[in-house]
């Protein structure tokens, strides 16, 4: 099924004025409550989970867009609407990036109803991707111009959550000749403990985690011992501190960590994740990085989303 088989006129509003997140949220709902008898019953309830949901971890995706989303007690429907900003006011994306919101697809569906939103999530996502499309949409002032751009842009909304749907794909892989103290630096900075490697083609061939800079910084010999108390003497930390501009990624990052392709079903995911043990799942094909999937990622794109 097509993304803009999912729209309709009514729900689509060009020269939309707003000054925040929550301001929009506001606005957008009373719209759609005056063109949605569904919508106007339920009009309270929509507005507080809507609102709820941007104040808990904002729905700014960056690209000038915002995705308020919600799943609502006692609706048995799934509206998509879209609201274009005659201008665009600041805000900060979810990773804390400066950005514009010039676009708002807002999506309010049934309680129950969490895999199609993600669906819809993940397709909005895509057109976001097609180079050119937003702005395209932006420039018009006719709803049903706005849903003939997208119907053309053949977007789909498929029937299975999969990886690429839950991924990140703002992880920026780490390089082989990256040293240590980068490293560190990204740990502490991006609030990431494991990053994918990929070398001097592009080419993934393993991660770097936090647990390779804390290893690397204690002597050998610590590994043969249950307790360390014993330790009275010695800098901690000694040989990391005076390495860490020297030594480089290829020369501690572990090879062949768990990765699934983009198709991989949500499900077996989440069996890799908890019969593994594994915290972090990168998503590779023929060898190219995509993205990587964290427990968190399940927990909020899928379970809380």
């Amino acid at each position: 099924m097509k993304l803009s088989s999912f729209l309709e006129s009514k729900f689509i509003c060009t020269d939309f004025e707003a000054n925040s997140n929550i301001d929009s949220i506001k606005k957008i709902v009373d719209k759609l409550a005056l063109k949605e008898e569904k919508v106007a019953k339920l009009k309270a309830n929509i507005r507080e989970a809507l609102e709820k949901r941007e104040i808990e971890l904002t729905t700014a995706i960056g690209s000038g867009v915002l995705i308020p989303h919600a799943r609502v007690e006692n609706f048995d429907d799934v509206i998509v609407a879209i609201a274009i900003v005659k201008t665009p006011y600041d805000v900060k994306t979810a990773v804390l990036q400066e950005d514009k919101i010039k676009i708002i697809f807002t999506i309010i569906a049934g309680q129950t109803k969490n895999k199609i939103m993600l669906k819809i999530m993940a397709a909005i996502s895509k057109l976001i991707q097609i180079e050119g499309k937003i702005d395209e949409i932006c420039s018009k002032k006719d709803s049903d111009e706005i849903i003939k751009i997208i119907k053309s842009s053949e977007v789909e909304v498929s029937e299975r959550v999969t990886a690429e749907d839950i991924m990140n794909e703002n992880v920026e892989p780490a390089q082989l000749n990256d040293s240590l103290e980068n490293m560190a630096k990204r740990f502490i900075s991006e609030k990431i403990t494991g990053f994918p490697v990929v070398d001097e083609k592009g080419k993934f061939v393993g991660e770097i985690t936090e647990r390779e800079l804390i290893e690397y910084g204690m002597p050998k010999y610590t590994s043969l011992f249950n307790d360390l108390s014993f330790l009275t003497i010695g800098e901690p930390f000694e040989k990391y501190l005076k390495d860490e501009k020297k030594v480089h990624v290829k020369e501690l990052y572990r090879k062949n960590p768990l990765t699934v392709d983009r198709k991989t079903s949500i499900m077996e995911v989440c069996f890799l994740m908890v019969t593994q043990g594994n915290t972090r799942i990168y998503v590779v094909e023929d060898g190219k990085y995509y993205g990587m999937i964290v427990r968190g990622d399940i927990i909020k794109k899928v379970i809380h989303i």
